[in-house]
């Protein structure tokens, strides 16, 4: 059972770092001078109270979140 769990060890805390990189990736990106315009132009109010309480970084990711959703709901033309 040890000898198992010294084999699995490894390759699992690999596996997981590298879906955390993934996870951490969007939250890294700086927003863009084009992001921010369309952000401030189509932003919601609890977007903006987001933008308030938490700034700029979990304002972008909340909004970035609400578009994907848009655009995974709105048919392919």
């Amino acid at each position: 059972m040890v000898a198992l769990v010294v084999i699995l060890f490894p390759p699992l805390l690999i596996a997981f770092l590298l879906v955390m990189e993934r996870v951490e990736e969007p939250l890294r990106r700086p927003a863009s001078p084009r992001e921010v315009a369309a952000f401030v132009g189509t932003a919601t109010p609890g977007e903006v109270e987001t933008l308030h309480n938490s700034g700029v970084g979990r304002a972008m990711g909340r909004w970035r979140q609400r578009r994907r959703v848009k655009r995974a709901r709105s048919p392919l033309v």
